[in-house]
């Protein structure tokens, strides 16, 4: 491998802000932020979502329905499909 063309490939902690899961892989990301991890500096990185917030994994889907807006467009439409309902 030559020197000096390849990134630099460190332990990393990512951290999943919306619950709180840590973990350390290796990576190359780069990044200012530093943060401890069982006695440990790492380069930290923050992640919106994981394999721990992520619904498909966890199996908690959620129906986001702000202000009703399904309701509201069947109320203005309605049923347009042109096929009465079986």
């Amino acid at each position: 491998m030559k020197q000096g063309i390849h990134p630099e490939y460190r332990d990393v902690l990512f951290v999943d802000v919306s619950n709180d899961f840590k973990f350390v892989t290796r990576s190359t990301v780069q990044t200012r932020e530093t943060a401890s991890h069982e006695g440990k500096q790492y380069p930290l990185v923050k992640l919106d979502i994981s394999s721990e917030s992520h619904p498909f994994y966890t199996g908690k889907h959620k129906i986001v329905d702000t202000a009703g807006r399904v309701e509201k467009f069947r109320q203005k439409f309605g049923n347009r499909s042109g096929k009465s309902p079986a």
